[in-house]
């Protein structure tokens, strides 16, 4: 019983996660008077893609093709190692934190060979963006996990958010702070979100991820939209998990909060997007060093108690 209810879990994670830009839209839309797209646009859009024909330059490889998939496939197998409401992930093991950084950094290393593959100066530009960024983001996300496996004497995924409770927050509350606010900062740039970047931006000079992906077509950038939503969803998670540790035993209230406390953060995000402007490319890097001060202290207020 408890399999296929850790495998429900996994396969409600997977298609829910197109209804988070679907939130945010929305909240955008209400912050600017307007009445918005539907929830469920993504879900459209994803259908109408897959039903298209590819279109492929000539100067194109097999590496431009491989993209899409390969990023997509390594952001699902992250979803399975992701814990849904403090309760076990579909896959975890000791360390596993270590492989989500590693998946991650596989889907990113994906798109940006794909991006190059095209032989485009325009899309090797937000290629180099996408990495200069992920220079700075990736150590505050990996450090954030480390202070976090420490607080908890945890070393895999599912124990560090099974292991917070209510008493953890009473206890090591700065720390926590500090991590929850270090993973906003790093889910609004891993995910292209303002003041980082701008998802709807076709400006040259501020594109950063739209311009990797301004080749792809069909079922490719179907891959793309969607691989887009599983990651919104695992940082959401992550940051869920931290801000909710609390366990009722009950399995239908906790995963009903956390699906709650999920749109909650996918609505925060579009409060930000909506009072917040985007910030100039030399501002961002400051802004992850922000995030990194943060999983850098947290660490060393963990480890001093």
């Amino acid at each position: 019983m408890e399999i296929v209810k850790t495998l429900f879990q996994f396969l409600a994670a997977a298609l829910l996660a197109p209804l988070l830009p679907g939130v945010i839209n929305r909240v955008k839309a209400f912050f600017a008077g307007r009445r918005g797209q539907p929830l469920g646009q993504l879900y459209y859009d994803l259908f109408k893609l897959l039903l298209k024909t590819p279109v492929y330059s000539r100067t194109t490889t097999w590496v431009f093709k491989a993209g899409p998939i390969i990023g997509v496939a390594s952001l699902v197998t992250a979803l399975a190692l992701l814990p849904f409401a403090g309760r076990p992930s579909f896959f975890a093991f000791e360390g596993d934190f270590i492989f989500l950084i590693y998946l991650l950094g596989l889907a990113r290393f994906a798109t940006v060979l794909a991006a190059l593959d095209t032989g485009s100066a325009f899309e090797g530009m937000g290629a180099s963006r996408e990495m200069q960024f992920a220079v700075f983001a990736e150590p505050a996300f990996f450090l954030g996990l480390a202070a976090l496996a420490r607080v908890t004497g945890q070393p895999s995924l599912a124990g560090m958010f099974g292991a917070l409770t209510g008493d953890t927050w009473r206890t090591a509350a700065p720390v926590l702070a500090l991590l929850t606010a270090s993973f906003f900062i790093v889910l609004l740039a891993e995910n292209s979100r303002v003041p980082a970047d701008d998802p709807n931006t076709h400006l040259e000079l501020t594109m950063i991820h739209e311009a990797m992906v301004l080749d792809h077509s069909g079922p490719d950038l179907a891959f793309i939209l969607y691989g887009a939503s599983l990651k919104l969803w695992l940082f959401g998670a992550l940051i869920c998990s931290t801000v909710l540790p609390r366990h009722t035993g009950s399995w239908a209230s906790d995963s009903a909060l956390f699906l709650l406390m999920m749109f909650g953060v996918a609505a925060g995000v579009g409060i930000v997007e909506s009072v917040i402007a985007r910030l100039r490319l030399t501002k961002v890097p400051f802004m992850l060093i922000t995030a990194f001060a943060f999983s850098a202290l947290a660490l060393i207020f963990q480890m001093g108690r």
